[in-house]
C-alpha cells in the first residue's frame, strides 16, 4: 500500500506539471489579455502606454518564458498577485474557498442523504410504479440545466410567486450583526435554500442511477438468494450483504465529487449572486486574470488528483478483497 501511494503521488505530479503547463498556454491565448480588456473604453490609453502596462504585469514574455517564470515562483509559493484585485492570489481564493466548500459540502450531504436511499428503494422496488416514479425523477435531475431550475425557483419563491425566500447573495443587506448570532445563522439558511436545491436536484440523479443499477445487480447475485434462502432478515439481506458491495462504485463517484464540489459552483454561484469561487473564476476569465486563473485552476487538478488517489485507497476499506499494489 505504501509503495502504491508513493508511485501514484510521484505520477500525480508529474500529471500536474502537464495540466499547468497546458493551463497556462490556454489562459495566455486568449483572444484579448487584462491589459486590453481593462483599457479598451479608455481614448487615452496609447499602445505604448499598453506595452509598459504588460511589462508591469508580466504579460509582455512569451508563453514558454512565462511558464517557466510561473512555475518557479509557485514552487516557492508566491502564486503572484490578482490583477483584478492587486492582493495576492492567495488572499483572494482563501476568501471565497470557504463559502464554495460550505456550500457544495452540504448540497453533497444531500445528494448522498436522498438519492442513495432512493436508489436502494427503486432496485428493491424494480418495474413497479414506484420504480417509475423514481427514474422519472432521475431523468428530469440529469436533463433539467441548473440555470433552468435557477430561473424556476427564483420565479415561484422570490420575485413573483410566493416571495418568500431572498434571491441573491448570503445575508440580508440590510441587517447588521455583531458576530456569530442564531438570526445570522437563519439568514443565511434563507438564502441558501435555493442554492442548495439547485445543486442537490441536478447532481442527485448520478448517485441515485449508481446505487439503483448496482443494487439490481448485487440483489440478483448467489450469495444473496442464499441469505435468503437461510431466512436471513430482508433488511439485514439488503443493507449488510447487497449495500456492501454496492458502495465499490459509490466510493469512486464520491472521490471524484471532491473537485466538482467547487468546480460545480461556478454557474450556481453565480445565478445567485453568492460570493464564492464560482463568481471569482467568471470574473477572473472574463478579465483575463492570468495569476488568479492558473491558481484557482490548478487547485481544482489537484483536487481531482487527491480525490482519486483517495478512492483508490478506500476501495481496500469498502472490499477487503482488493489489494492495492
Amino acid at each position: 500500500m505504501r509503495q502504491y501511494i508513493i508511485r501514484r503521488v510521484l505520477i500525480s505530479l508529474l500529471v500536474l506539471l502537464g495540466v499547468s503547463m497546458l493551463l497556462y498556454a490556454l489562459v495566455r491565448s486568449m483572444p484579448a489579455d487584462f491589459v486590453t480588456i481593462s483599457t479598451s473604453t479608455s481614448t487615452r490609453m496609447t499602445d505604448e502606454m499598453r506595452d509598459a502596462l504588460r511589462a508591469s504585469y508580466g504579460l509582455d514574455k512569451s508563453i514558454p518564458a512565462g511558464y517557466v517564470n510561473w512555475l518557479i515562483k509557485a514552487l516557492q509559493g508566491d502564486l503572484g498577485n490578482s490583477l483584478i484585485h492587486a492582493r495576492p492570489v492567495t488572499e483572494v481564493i482563501s476568501g471565497k474557498i470557504g463559502i464554495t466548500f460550505g456550500i457544495s459540502a452540504l448540497a453533497l450531504l444531500f445528494e448522498l442523504l436522498i438519492g442513495i436511499p432512493l436508489g436502494i428503494l427503486a432496485a428493491r422496488k424494480r418495474n413497479t410504479a414506484t420504480d417509475y416514479t423514481i427514474t422519472i425523477f432521475v431523468f428530469l435531475g440529469i436533463s433539467v440545466p441548473s440555470f433552468f431550475l435557477a430561473a424556476l425557483l427564483k420565479y415561484w419563491f422570490g420575485f413573483y410567486g410566493l416571495n418568500i425566500l431572498p434571491t441573491a447573495g448570503l445575508v440580508d443587506a440590510r441587517a447588521i450583526y455583531n458576530g456569530f448570532s442564531i438570526a445570522k445563522l437563519l439568514d443565511y439558511a434563507r438564502h441558501l435554500i435555493m442554492p442548495i436545491t439547485v445543486f442537490t436536484f441536478v447532481s442527485m440523479g448520478e448517485w441515485l442511477r449508481y446505487t439503483r443499477s448496482n443494487m439490481i445487480e448485487t440483489i440478483g447475485s448467489d450469495y444473496v438468494r442464499t441469505a435468503r434462502a437461510k431466512g436471513v432478515p430482508e433488511h439485514k439481506v439488503i443493507y449488510s450483504h447487497a449495500f456492501r458491495n454496492t458502495l465499490i462504485p459509490i466510493v469512486t463517484l464520491l472521490g471524484a465529487s471532491l473537485p466538482s464540489l467547487f468546480s460545480g459552483a461556478i454557474i450556481t454561484e453565480n445565478l445567485f449572486g453568492i460570493p464564492g469561487m464560482g463568481s471569482m473564476l467568471l470574473e477572473a476569465s472574463q478579465k483575463g486574470d492570468v495569476p488568479l486563473l492558473m491558481a484557482a485552476c490548478m487547485f481544482l487538478a489537484v483536487c481531482t488528483v487527491v480525490g482519486y488517489l483517495i478512492s483508490d485507497i478506500l476501495y481496500a476499506v469498502v472490499d477487503p478483497r482488493i489489494r492495492l499494489s
